[in-house]
């Protein structure tokens, strides 16, 4: 009898993570939209970073993260730190960079009224981009739901 078998986990293989992302996953809009904007702008609050310590994320990457996030349903700073650490398409979009689930709550507290701002612009540029795509995108159903509620 015929059995499958799945490959050896300790096989070597070479990959990036640019390998691992299918060009029209969603995933590289959301990128694509964050490197374009100033979080300045839009309002967050920029922290001071201070001479001692640990260096501090870059505001553009908490951005992704909590736009991945809601995309796909994860709200829970814990879950978002989880899911830096094993999920593909994070670990692509931050870049492998791991903040921890503190970091991540406390930029969404310290910037409540600019994310809702983010999000907002997040559909308006998803509803154009469907627009003018043939095919509606993940974000512009997401956003559609949003609006319902």
């Amino acid at each position: 009898m015929l059995i499958l078998r799945g490959q050896d986990r300790y096989q070597m293989q070479f990959y990036t993570l640019e390998d691992r992302i299918a060009p029209d996953n969603p995933v590289r809009f959301v990128d694509a939209f964050v490197d374009k904007i100033d979080p300045d702008k839009l309002g967050f609050a920029v922290r001071t970073v201070k001479t001692e310590g640990r260096p501090a994320y870059e505001s553009k990457l908490f951005l992704k993260i909590y736009l991945y996030g809601y995309l796909n349903g994860i709200r829970s700073s814990r879950k978002l730190e989880r899911e830096c650490g094993r999920n593909t398409e994070l670990q692509w979009l931050t870049g492998n960079l791991q903040p921890n689930y503190h970091s991540i709550a406390d930029f969404r507290k310290d910037n409540p009224k600019a994310l809702k701002g983010l999000f907002k612009l997040f559909c308006i540029v998803s509803k154009k981009r469907s627009r003018v795509s043939s095919r509606r995108s993940s974000s512009h159903r997401w956003c559609q739901s949003q609006s319902e509620q």
